[in-house]
């Protein structure tokens, strides 16, 4: 049986700070990507967009959003004592989770891209801490 200390786990939870902010930065780039194909290009359909834009793409984001996030900020505030990166996670979460219930659209998009900042805002609070 592997014993992890207190420094290790905090390492690892750094390193999930830092694969969320990553992945915060790919999430909002892949909504301004999509609305720019389809609004400026008109490309909706086929191999790319039809993959680029399938709404599966944000359930799978959400759940992985979720878990990253909860790992690296529960973690976190253990270790700091500090709520505002959870709570600014949670917010983001609940705006991700929100865009789902609109459809695709501009709305979608716009609450994706608050609540990838703001988890991705969590994130960073989290490792400065």
């Amino acid at each position: 049986m592997r014993v992890v200390s207190a420094k290790s786990g905090a390492k690892s939870a750094r390193g999930l700070d830092r694969l969320g902010v990553f992945l915060s930065g790919l999430c909002a780039a892949h909504c301004v990507i999509g609305l720019l194909l389809v609004a400026g290009l008109g490309i909706g359909g086929g191999l790319l967009g039809g993959w680029l834009l399938h709404p599966d793409i944000h359930r799978v984001g959400l759940a992985l959003a979720t878990l990253v996030a909860g790992g690296a900020l529960w973690a976190g505030a253990l270790r700091h004592r500090r709520r505002l990166p959870l709570v600014l996670a949670a917010a983001g979460l609940a705006c991700m989770a929100g865009a789902l219930a609109v459809g695709h659209g501009v709305e979608e998009a716009v609450l994706t891209v608050i609540g990838v900042g703001l988890v991705g805002a969590g994130h960073l609070l989290n490792l400065r801490n």
